[in-house]
């Protein structure tokens, strides 16, 4: 059955092709989706070749929805966006696929039924069903090349939803095993490294020496080290040093 949490129902308004049929559903199931309706498609319904492309997302063709026509499809819906690439004549509020599935999640949590429409592979949506739909869904393609593929379109809605949904951060770090290296250990780390360099004879002339070590130190404070950072460094020191002792012998 699907899942239990709000989401938009993606709507193929007459697909032509099962295969695209299949990445649809994969594509939505990558991003957690599995509320696919089928308007009318051309090779009928069910489609091997949709099943053969879905892949391991192919509950999501046995549980979708097939409707004889649009009205059909969206007659338990209460606002619904129908993606297109081109400008049309007709008069409608125009969001991003970030700014649509924003919306989308707002009127999920209001309690609202939402519907997304794809259209036929060939030449997408025609203007009788933007009609149905209260909003416009544009992507910022190239204007000279802007025929998207029905999966493309369709993942590329899909990524955006789950963006919404789960607040995925603009950035990560994947630090491994390791934890980030505390204050403490930055600076014993840094001592060891001046000590050795003073030895070294690295910070002359002695009248520069406090204004390269300054900078010695921003250099550090620029990177951020984890613990086993801290302690291969170290272990470099270590080993320079023995190193040198034994090459001096």
């Amino acid at each position: 059955m699907p899942t239990d949490r709000p989401q938009p129902h993606f709507v193929l308004v007459r697909p032509q092709m099962g295969e695209n049929i299949g990445g649809a559903a994969r594509a939505m199931w990558n991003f957690g989706l599995d509320r696919m309706r089928i308007v009318a498609p051309r090779d009928g319904w069910p489609n091997q070749k949709a099943v053969a492309m879905a892949s391991g997302a192919g509950r999501l063709l046995d549980e979708a929805q097939l409707a004889q026509d649009l009205p059909e499809a969206l007659a338990d819906c209460t606002y619904v966006f129908a993606t297109t690439a081109r400008p049309r004549e007709l008069t409608k509020p125009v969001f991003s696929p970030e700014g649509a599935m924003k919306k989308a999640a707002e009127l999920l949590g209001q309690g609202e039924k939402v519907a997304v429409l794809f259209g036929p592979e060939r030449a997408g949506l025609e203007n009788d069903d933007i009609a149905k739909a209260n909003a416009i869904i544009t992507v910022p393609v190239n204007p000279e090349f802007a025929s998207l593929n029905l999966a493309q379109c369709v993942l590329l809605t899909a990524y955006e939803w789950r963006r919404q949904e789960e607040q995925v951060p603009d950035e990560t770090f994947e630090i491994g095993k390791s934890d980030w290296a505390t204050g403490q250990e930055i600076e014993a780390l840094v001592t060891h490294y001046e000590e050795r360099l003073t030895e070294a004879g690295y910070f002359f002339p002695p009248e520069k020496a406090p204004g390269m070590k300054t900078v010695f130190r921003n250099l550090w404070s620029r990177m951020r080290l984890t613990r086993a950072d801290v302690q291969m460094l170290h272990g470099v020191m270590r080993q320079m040093v023995r190193w040198k002792q034994h090459g001096s012998d």
